[in-house]
C-alpha cells in the first residue's frame, strides 16, 4: 500500500502514531494504545525503503545515510501534517509517524484552565509545560501560542525540533525556527534570537545546560519564556533544571531560576470512557514561598503553590462519568488519597459510565 494511502487510515482511525518496521504490520497507537493493523501483510525492508524515498527529499535521505537518524516534517495536502522520525534497526529502516492536524486547537477545545490563560499575558519570566513523553505538550503549547496570536500584539519567535503545528500571523507576528534547516541548535538559536526584537520566545525541548542557561538569561531580559521539557510532575521539572547542571554551578542556577520562574504546567492525558483523550494537569504557580525554597535548596512539596492539582481533576471527571475509576488510579499521584476522593461519588460514575 502507497504511504500516503497508510497515513489516511491513521487519520481516519484518530491515531496519534503510527510505527513502520520489518516484519511488522503497520501498527497504530490509538488512544495510547499500541493496535497492529491485521488486515494488512507485514512490511518487508524493500516496503519501508520505498515509503522512505517517497516521503523523504534529496538532503534528508543523504543526511540520514550519513547520520543514520532522522527527524523531519511530512505533509499531505488535504490531510494533515507528520512528525517523523527515521532510525535504523537491525540492519532495516524503522519509521514512526507522529500525527499534526493542519488546524490548532484553541483553549477551549482542548479544556484547558483558564488559568493559563492569564500567565501567557505575563509580559516576561519562565513558564515550563511538562509531561511524559507523548502527553500532548506541544499541542497544549500551540493552542496557547495560539491564544496569544488572536489577543495580542507580540512578537513570537518558536524555536522546534521540528515544526509540528504552523502559525499564520495575526495580531502577533510569528518566527517558527526549525533545528537542522533553520539554526544549528536550541542553545544557538536562543543566544541570537534575543537580537530580533522578541516579545515571546518558545522552546521546544530544554533539555541540555547550555539552552536551559540560555533561556533563564532571556527570561532574566524581560521576555516570557514558554519551555518545554519531559517530566512526570512539577516538582520534577524543576529538579530537572538542576540536575542538569555540575554541583558547582547550580547554586547560581537556582538563584537565577527562582527571579524568573513564573509557573509549572505538568499534564497527562487520560482516555474517555467514550472515547478519545484529554489532558489533566497539575499548575503550580510559583509564589515568594516557591522562589525562597527553590532559592534555598530546600524541597517543594505538592502543597507549594500548587493551583490545580491532578488528583483532583481526576476525582471530578470520574465523577461526571468522563472516565472510569480504574483510568484515575493508574495516572494519579496519591492513591489513597484519589481512593477517598471517588467514596463521595462511585455510584454517579458507575451508572454514567455504563449509559455512555
Amino acid at each position: 500500500m502507497e504511504i500516503n494511502e497508510l497515513l489516511k487510515i491513521m487519520v481516519d482511525k484518530k491515531a496519534s502514531d503510527m510505527h513502520l518496521r520489518v516484519p511488522s504490520t503497520p501498527i497504530l497507537r490509538i488512544d495510547g494504545v499500541l493496535v497492529p493493523q491485521e488486515d494488512l501483510p507485514p512490511l518487508d525492508s524493500k516496503d519501508i525503503e520505498m515509503a522512505f524515498e517517497r516521503i523523504a527529499n534529496p538532503t534528508q535521505r543523504s543526511a540520514f545515510l550519513k547520520e543514520k537518524e532522522l527527524d523531519f516534517a511530512y505533509s499531505v495536502p488535504g490531510l494533515a501534517r507528520f512528525r517523523v522520525n527515521v532510525m535504523r534497526q537491525r540492519g532495516t529502516i524503522s519509521i514512526a509517524f507522529r500525527m499534526v492536524p493542519f488546524g490548532i486547537q484553541s483553549i477551549d477545545d482542548l479544556e484547558l484552565p483558564r488559568i493559563l490563560e492569564d500567565l501567557m499575558l505575563k509580559p516576561y519570566g519562565l513558564i515550563l509545560i511538562t509531561g511524559p513523553a507523548g502527553s500532548g505538550k506541544s499541542t497544549t503549547t500551540a493552542a496557547l501560542v495560539n491564544y496569544i496570536n488572536q489577543n495580542e500584539k507580540r512578537n513570537i519567535i518558536t524555536i522546534e525540533d521540528t515544526i509540528e503545528y504552523l502559525h499564520s500571523n495575526n495580531k502577533s507576528i510569528i518566527a517558527q525556527r526549525d533545528i537542522g534547516d533553520d539554526t544549528q541548535s536550541f542553545a544557538i538559536a536562543l543566544k541570537h534570537a534575543q537580537r530580533h526584537d522578541p516579545d515571546i520566545i518558545v522552546v521546544g525541548e530544554m533539555r541540555d545546560p547550555d539552552t536551559i542557561s540560555n533561556a533563564i538569561r532571556v527570561a532574566e531580559t524581560g521576555r516570557l519564556v514558554i519551555g518545554i521539557l519531559n517530566a512526570n510532575d512539577t516538582i520534577q521539572a524543576i529538579d530537572h533544571i538542576f540536575e542538569v547542571f555540575p554541583e558547582d554551578k547550580q547554586k547560581q542556577i537556582r538563584i537565577q531560576l527562582s527571579r524568573v520562574l513564573e509557573a509549572v504546567l505538568s499534564q497527562k492525558l487520560v482516555t474517555r470512557i467514550s472515547g478519545g483523550r484529554v489532558a489533566v494537569f497539575d499548575i503550580m504557580i510559583v509564589d515568594s514561598k516557591v522562589k525562597k525554597l527553590i532559592q534555598d535548596s530546600k524541597a517543594i512539596s505538592g502543597n507549594n503553590g500548587n493551583l490545580y492539582g491532578m488528583d483532583q481533576l481526576l476525582a471530578d471527571l470520574v465523577g461526571s462519568g468522563a472516565i472510569s475509576p480504574d483510568e484515575a488510579l493508574g495516572k494519579c499521584h496519591n492513591a489513597e488519597l484519589l481512593r477517598d476522593m471517588l467514596q463521595t461519588a462511585p455510584k454517579k460514575a458507575k451508572v454514567k459510565s455504563q449509559s455512555t
